[in-house]
């Protein structure tokens, strides 16, 4: 498999889960890979655990929403692997709470991380495609919560939702240079975190009209097609992985 033969791409948020399964399966399939998480030892081990011999999974650990950390990561792709050709933004925090009581500074916690690491990753990810001249693609990881509404997630909801207008958006400005961008949206998927909730696969097999939670591989798979070659015609839309929640939409506080 070399689907991404001779590319390179940036993920962040990739210590761990879907962003972590992301990174293998690009590396597996021939590309090269700069692996961004906050957790520096977290990061230095998903890359080492994907790439021993450190030759095509570089870690760059740090804030993505930080213009210092994400000209850091476009620089090393640069200076590492000669161009750039691919970039996920996976990056992101969820912060429950309550409408009539959620506090400010987590308001703009989670909009610098879930909507200023993606502006301005594509930003500067944009500029260095436009210069190579050769084309490229972005993808943006949402969520059905940017579809669907769900308890104590409005700030959350709100950003994933905007995430893909942001795609839409980047349509007119980056297909004269023949960069596609989409987003992904996944509905409830196992990965370290969900999985030490409780009854977390439990709830959501009865939920889920497939049967059962995604796996990060479900989700990772959709991810790769949207970023592959084959799909480069394919910009300004939004993929839900979800095993048909979304259609049917049952609360997880009813279960």
């Amino acid at each position: 498999m070399a689907e991404f033969k001779d590319q390179v791409a940036i993920v962040t948020g990739a210590g761990q889960g879907i962003g972590y399964e992301m990174c293998r399966q690009l590396v597996m399939q021939g590309a090269a890979v700069i692996l961004n998480d906050m957790d520096a030892a977290l990061a230095q081990q998903a890359a080492k655990d994907i790439d021993a011999d450190g030759q095509r999974c570089i870690a760059v650990a740090g804030n993505a929403s930080e213009q210092a950390v994400i000209q850091q990561m476009v620089q090393t792709a640069v200076d590492r692997f000669g161009r750039l050709d691919i970039v996920i933004g996976n990056a992101g925090i969820t912060l429950f709470g309550d409408f009539f009581t959620y506090p400010e500074t987590d308001f703009y916690k989670v909009l610098q991380v879930n909507l200023g690491s993606n502006f301005f990753l594509a930003q500067a990810a944009a500029r260095q495609m436009k210069t190579q001249g050769e084309g490229g693609s972005i993808l943006f990881t949402s969520s059905v919560t940017g579809h669907q509404a769900h308890k104590n997630l409005a700030v959350y909801g709100m950003t994933k939702a905007a995430l893909e207008m942001l795609a839409k958006s980047l349509v007119v400005e980056l297909s004269p240079f023949r960069i596609n961008v989409n987003a992904v949206a996944p509905g409830a998927t196992l990965t370290e975190r969900t999985s030490s909730e409780k009854d977390y696969e439990k709830i959501w097999s009865r939920l889920t009209p497939m049967g059962r939670p995604a796996s990060v591989a479900d989700i990772a798979a959709a991810a790769l097609f949207l970023v592959s070659r084959p799909a480069r015609h394919i910009t300004g839309q939004s993929l839900v992985v979800d095993g048909g929640w979304t259609s049917v939409s049952p609360s997880p506080y009813e279960a």
